[in-house]
């Protein structure tokens, strides 16, 4: 359908709201000029093409392009790649045509960008994860493309409603799992945010609805105590000169939902909702002055000490800095401070681009960690062995990591993500001291290369010209760089690491239990062991990674899992089935945009399905569905990490499928309980659940302390009705405070 006048008025306004963001960026009238020329020969690529929300296609490179200028404060030649991205994609000019046009720097841009489109919708896992390694390498060529990638991804799922369901879950579940950690790392905490919103209102719309209902209420409560709290100080700095602004915010939905989930709280055990923020103009030392102001508030207010955040001395990975420190109002409500100058909220907002735009202007600028990151991730990179699945898995691993700092014995500090043993920092330093050590003193305490370090430890590597990387190394290994040094070494120092030798280990093996190793049986065991290609199983066993003795054990787990229940299809339909080489059925072709009924009855039908042992969803619960190589279905819950992660990578596995009524058939689920331990506490709860529920408890595990109970109990429902019943039950119990529904985190 061509554009009507609506349409073409409509692009005008939107692009005019761009033209004057481009006024703002543009150092010179040429680089303006050459903005106009970009939108021109974009809206005319794109001319009479439109989104699947209806509206003209144009108005999404404008939004993109906006977010560049607005949220990430990238220059001129970045908002020309907005607006160009996707024409060498969906139209008939080319990147030459770019070229001619706009130059090569800008051509290397949209090319960039261009690739990085064709790498998220590849199908196969593998290319996905390699095209994936591909995308982060244009952090060391040049970040840009992956900023503007992300302001892309931004506005995709701004409106992700249009999308069919089976792709929401990929593009939502590809957005947790790579650019949400890729924004943290990078600083860019308002997209981060917006995402993680997103996500959220997709993935638990029910959740994200409760908490901005409770958020808003709670603001009307509480907004006038925050006004008064901040009056003193606002008095202070006006009195004083300083020019300054100062607001309150609140925690974002998906912060709160996280929150709330990790430690099984409900919303009003959330004590740190509220913040106030103050962004000031310094004089001449900011850091001082940060220091001074704090000291004025906690003059005023009475401070919580603990809840002190130095990001001034110790700025975070991604070049943070601020420091937090949390108070009490008049009314006896806690409300943290966050303070901030000009520059340090410019970095805060815009991340890495803000920080390279001051490091141009000041070349004396002090190195931080995202640069030291970033070096990191190029040396990793340089290692052509490196598996490319492999590195994802690193990578998202390497940006979601929390941090602490160690020093080195000669007392300098060193940023090291939390869990990393005394190798992973010899192996930081240099890899021949990684590869030489053999002890080290912590703290002057002699401890092995396993030992995990604390925050503030001092350590001291002692080497050995005789010692050579070991496998068992890798087994309490937690940086990337480190276990890429080591397996690359055993490789060069080992014969024996050498997929044949490793596959004749496992035939072995399997002969005592009079098994053959047939696809069937690899298959089992690339899950049971989490790896993702056969040749990396059998380097793995040839190095002695794997444990072999647990192979019966894994084939019988998985033999145990694949059962029961059945799924058909909502709209009727057949599905051709076919041999694969080993002369088994498979199912050819499962078919993405149709919706599939997960029943209970055990009658024939046409796929099996079964239930994820990592995240345990009930019926009710927001489900994504993944079709395995034999056909088999895997239900995980929509928030589920794991699903998360292999939607990433094979997002082609995705189906629609939807829960029928459950009647018969149990599902495993947990309970948290807290309260007032006072006598028959547990015989009133346990009779609710057997007398008046009638369902079967599995397990119940209750500490007491101090006349306060906390504990949960497993149990076996049909559905979240059955669940959400229950909870309303017990909460009903006297001397009962909280009830929630909790994770499973290990078998029943």
């Amino acid at each position: 359908m061509n554009f009507n006048k609506a349409d073409l008025e409509l692009i005008d306004k939107e692009f005019e709201g761009l033209r004057l963001a481009s006024l703002r960026r543009c150092a010179t009238q040429k680089e303006y000029e050459i903005v106009l020329k970009a939108f021109e020969f974009a809206n005319k690529a794109h001319y009479n093409v439109r989104r699947r929300s209806g509206e003209p296609y144009i108005l999404h490179p404008i939004a993109v392009a906006k977010i560049v200028i607005n949220d990430i404060g990238l220059g001129y030649k970045s908002i020309v790649s907005a607006l160009l991205h996707d024409v060498v994609e969906d139209t008939e000019y080319t990147i030459e045509d770019v070229e001619r046009l706009f130059g090569p720097k800008i051509s290397s841009l949209v090319d960039g960008l261009t690739k990085i489109k064709a790498a998220m919708n590849t199908h196969e896992s593998s290319l996905q994860a390699e095209n994936f390694k591909r995308i982060i390498l244009t952090l060391n060529d040049d970040v840009r493309v992956v900023l503007i990638k992300l302001a892309d991804r931004l506005h995709n799922i701004r409106t992700i409603e249009y999308m069919p369901e089976y792709k929401r879950d990929k593009i939502l579940s590809e957005t947790m799992f790579i650019f949400i950690p890729l924004a943290h790392r990078l600083g860019l905490y308002n997209i981060k945010s917006e995402m993680e919103n997103i996500w959220l209102k997709n993935r638990e719309p029910e959740a994200y609805n409760e908490i901005q209902n409770n958020l808003d209420a709670l603001i009307i409560d509480k907004e006038a105590d925050i006004d008064e709290f901040m009056k003193p100080i606002a008095d202070y700095l006006n009195n004083s000169g300083i020019k300054f602004k100062i607001f309150r915010r609140t925690k974002s939905p998906y912060s709160i939902w996280q929150k709330m989930h990790k430690k099984n709280i409900p919303f009003d055990e959330i004590y740190d909702i509220f913040a106030v923020r103050i962004i000031f103009t310094p004089d001449k030392d900011e850091r001082a002055e940060c220091y001074q102001l704090y000291v004025k508030i906690s003059s005023m207010y009475t401070a919580k000490i603990e809840r002190l955040r130095d990001w001034i001395s110790n700025p975070k990975p991604n070049g943070y800095e601020a420091l937090h420190c949390t108070v009490m109002s008049k009314k006896g409500n806690w409300i943290e401070v966050q303070i901030r100058t000009d520059r340090m909220n410019d970095i805060a907002e815009k991340g890495i681009a803000a920080h390279w735009n001051y490091k141009r202007k000041n070349p004396n600028l002090k190195e931080n960690q995202l640069d030291i990151w970033l070096d990191k991730v190029k040396e990793t990179l340089a290692n052509p062995d490196i598996d490319a699945i492999d590195f994802l898995d690193n990578f998202h691993n390497d940006v979601i990591s929390a941090n602490i700092y160690v020093f080195t014995h000669k007392g300098e500090s060193k940023l090291m993500p939390k869990g990393s043993t005394v190798l992973d920092f010899a192996y930081s330093i240099h890899s021949e001291i990684g590869n030489n050590a053999i002890a080290a003193k912590v703290n002057l305490k002699l401890v092995p290369l396993s030992t995990v370090l604390r925050n503030g430890d001092q350590i001291e590597i002692i080497t050995a010209k005789t010692q050579k990387p070991k496998a068992e190394w890798l087994k309490f290994l937690t940086t990337s760089r480190a276990k890429n040094y080591v397996y690359s070494a055993i490789k060069e120092n080992r014969q024996s690491t050498d997929a044949a030798l490793g596959k004749e280990m496992l035939e072995n093996e399997l002969k005592k239990y009079n098994l053959k190793l047939t696809d069937k049986i690899t298959k089992k065991l690339l899950n049971g062991y989490q790896v993702h290609k056969e040749n990396e199983l059998y380097d793995k066993i040839s190095v002695r990674m794997l444990n072999l003795e647990n192979v019966v054990k894994i084939l019988k787990k998985e033999k145990h899992n694949s059962m029961f229940w059945t799924l058909q299809f909502l709209n009727p339909m057949n599905i051709a089935r076919s041999k694969n080489s080993n002369n088994e059925n498979t199912i050819n072709p499962i078919q993405p945009n149709k919706d599939y009924l997960l029943k209970e009855n055990p009658e024939n039908h046409t796929l099996s399905y079964r239930i994820a042992d990592c995240c345990y969803p009930i019926p009710g619960d927001k489900i994504v569905a993944f079709v395995s190589d034999n056909g088999e279905v895997i239900i995980h819950k929509k928030t589920c990490s794991v699903a998360n992660e292999l939607a990433s990578i094979q997002g082609e596995r995705i189906i629609n499928a939807k829960w029928a009524k459950h009647t018969m058939q149990s599902f495993p689920a947990r309970i948290k309980l807290s309260g007032v331990d006072k006598l028959g506490i547990l015989h009133n709860i346990t009779r609710v659940m057997t007398t008046t529920l009638n369902i079967n408890m599995k397990k119940v595990v209750f500490e007491s302390s101090d006349e306060i109970f906390e504990g949960y109990l497993d149990c076996y429902v049909h559905n979240t009705n059955d669940l959400d019943d229950l909870i309303k039950h017990l909460r009903k119990i006297t001397g009962v405070t909280s009830v929630t529904r909790a994770e499973i985190t290990n078998k029943l």
